[in-house]
């Protein structure tokens, strides 16, 4: 099985739980060297969604996941990767075990744009659930956001 490194709404074990029913939490960590970000505005109707960059001076949360090839078919699927929305890419993840190899989803565009509000708060009560420290999940309630509607 591979690990999964969760960043954005996947933080969530309880919506893993549907997504990747037989994928379970392998404990918590932190991308050292890399910053939540957003991007491919044209892809979502709502804002832009998040992704990671590198960045030495920043790092973010995650949620690892044992995953089994199956689970990661249909993750795929949700994460629109035949779409070409993300693609994978093996990263080294900080835990309190030490060093772990994992992959994440990065979105195959550029960065910029905003998300909407509704978008960061899915994340940020993600982050919540997995844990995360609580200035961590307080800064991606404060992020700027877009509005959406009329």
């Amino acid at each position: 099985m591979a690990l999964y490194a969760a960043y954005g709404s996947n933080l969530d074990p309880t919506q893993m739980a549907k997504r990747a029913p037989t994928s379970p939490a392998q404990g918590t960590g932190w991308l050292v060297g890399w910053r939540l970000t957003f991007g491919g505005d044209d892809f979502a109707w709502e804002g832009a969604l998040a992704t990671v960059v590198e960045d030495p001076d920043a790092q973010v949360f995650v949620m690892l996941y044992d995953v089994p090839a199956w689970d990661e078919a249909a993750l795929d699927e949700w994460e629109g990767s035949a779409l070409g929305v993300y693609a994978k890419i093996r990263v080294r993840v900080e835990t309190l075990e030490g060093r772990r190899l994992a992959w994440l989803y990065v979105l195959d565009d550029y960065e910029g744009g905003l998300p909407s509000a509704h978008y960061l708060g899915i994340l940020a009560d993600a982050a919540e659930a997995a844990g995360a420290p609580a200035d961590y999940v307080r800064n991606l309630r404060n992020r700027p956001c877009r509005s959406v509607g009329p």
